[in-house]
């Protein structure tokens, strides 16, 4: 018996009187029902609001039961039937709030033990009232495996075969990897995707993987909760950190199941500290770039203002999609804001820690969790104990050599020749600066140069620098204090 057949007829025969299945692929919940019909030993009715209700578990097409079109007649209709049921209600979630449904709901759930009916409420998005949760629950539709999707990009294949009277051009590695990024999705999503790379012109090339990507992802959109950037930043755009750059690239065949990491165990995550503009956030989009994988950009300022009071929830579903983008990189810029140890919104903060370290501790899919933060008396110390994340990096101010890379490639990023400047001068000048201080002090050296009507130069950029006041002298107390925590407690970054 398949997977699926057996959970959905242990979730009905658990005597629970609501379920609730949140999925956009009706066909697929309905075909679910009608080949699990016979073990039910009850009939099976699909409803929606321009139809009516149904049965859909005789084989054939059934008569539509008059008069049962609107919310109230169909749930009144179940409530006088004294012959047990299974009715599914599509689109129902306009409706479950109303009170008068919301009772009569109530009342077909509690008369369970005298008529055995199933209300399954298919939605793509479902919020169940409060006085209904005791009564339900939810049944997840599984997944299409990498042999199903496979079968899919075959028969899709196949299809625009016979069409054009030619093959599709692909190759093993490029088809391997298709369906690797077709994993989280549903089987009509899928085929919706698969479709996208051949239909342009009948072949599957590398150049596909990135737009079925951001195509998937459209799919999954959690409305400026999660952001999705497939182009992420090559590590060459990152000066120094090169512990790091050397740990992720001993960690790269095992995150991507290489048979040459065989036996080892796949990384999981890593915390970047550090200060201000020291290149953190960058150093976490190139963790994409050097993996080749997309990246996931988990805004915590928006999971709480967007969804207050559900909090947990969406955070609960944007971990699932990211599971679903998977393989992919979580990255969770200043996650301090969103886990802060006591404060006014220690509740809310508490039960976002709680979902997040369970899901961090059980997720089996290939998610690379990168935390970024720049104040640790705020995070909490279950966050931080060993085995939370693979490594803590600290990322410093960069060093004298660091400095001179930096000049180099922002220079470079503006199509200046690095020959002309005195790339040495500039790095000693610019001592205690980060990396996004060197930057501002090159765009601020453009303005000065337009302005009197110059090419830039080494001496107006060491002007620009002579004026700034860096973060390490503004707030040196706080610098110095947290160089001197990381110290003993992270490895450095470079």
């Amino acid at each position: 018996m398949d997977n699926e057949v057996h959970d959905l007829i242990v979730t009905i025969e658990s005597h629970i009187p609501i379920v609730v299945i949140e999925s956009h692929d009706e066909d697929r919940v309905r075909k679910l029902f009608a080949g699990a019909a016979i073990r039910f030993a009850k009939p099976i009715h699909s409803w929606s609001i321009t139809e009516g209700l149904r049965r859909i578990d005789l084989g054939h097409e059934s008569h539509l039961i008059e008069q049962t079109q609107e919310p109230e007649a169909v749930l009144s209709h179940i409530k006088n039937n004294i012959y047990p049921g299974v009715f599914l209600l599509m689109d129902f979630h306009p409706y479950v709030a109303e009170a008068l449904h919301t009772r009569l709901i109530k009342e077909i759930a509690l008369n369970y033990a005298n008529v055995a009916h199933t209300i399954v409420f298919v939605s793509h998005n479902f919020s169940i009232p409060s006085e209904l949760k005791r009564l339900s629950a939810t049944f997840e539709l599984h997944l299409p495996t990498a042999e199903v999707l496979e079968k899919i990009v075959r028969e899709e294949a196949n299809a625009w075969a016979k069409t054009h009277q030619r093959r599709v051009k692909t190759d093993a590695k490029t088809l391997a990897l298709l369906v690797r990024n077709l994993r989280g999705v549903s089987l009509n999503d899928a085929r919706q995707l698969v479709r996208k790379a051949i239909y342009n012109d009948g072949a599957i090339t590398l150049a596909d993987i990135p737009v079925i990507t951001k195509a998937k992802y459209e799919m999954l959109d959690m409305e400026g909760v999660l952001s999705f950037e497939f182009h992420t930043a090559e590590f060459s755009e990152v000066g120094g950190l090169k512990n790091l750059k050397r740990w992720l690239d001993q960690r790269k065949a095992a995150f991507h199941g290489d048979q040459s990491a065989l036996g080892l165990d796949p990384p999981r995550g890593m915390m970047l500290l550090g200060v201000q503009g020291g290149g953190k956030s960058l150093a976490a989009k190139s963790v994409a770039g050097m993996w080749g994988i997309p990246l996931l950009r988990l805004d915590f300022g928006a999971l709480y203002n967007k969804f207050y009071g559900e909090t947990e929830r969406n955070l609960r579903q944007s971990l699932q999609i990211a599971e679903a983008m998977s393989p992919c990189v979580l990255w969770m810029d200043e996650i301090e804001k969103g886990v802060a140890a006591g404060g006014s919104d220690a509740g809310p903060s508490q039960r976002v820690l709680g979902t997040l370290l369970t899901w961090m501790a059980e997720r089996e899919a290939s998610v690379f969790m990168v935390a970024t933060a720049n104040d640790i008396t705020n995070l909490p110390p279950e966050l931080m104990r060993k085995g939370r994340f693979d490594e803590i990096f600290f990322v410093d101010l960069p060093n004298a050599e660091t400095r001179h890379l930096i000049f180099e490639i922002h220079l470079k990023k503006r199509k200046f020749t690095t020959e002309s400047f005195n790339l040495a001068e500039l790095a000693v000048a610019s001592e205690g600066f980060s990396g996004a201080e060197i930057e501002q002090a090159i765009v601020s050296g453009l303005y000065a140069a337009q302005a009197d009507k110059m090419r830039l130069n080494t001496a107006i950029v060491l002007a620009e620098i002579r004026i700034t006041r860096p973060l390490s002298v503004v707030m040196a107390e706080q610098v110095s204090a947290l160089q001197t925590w990381a110290a003993s407690r992270t490895v450095p970054a470079d």
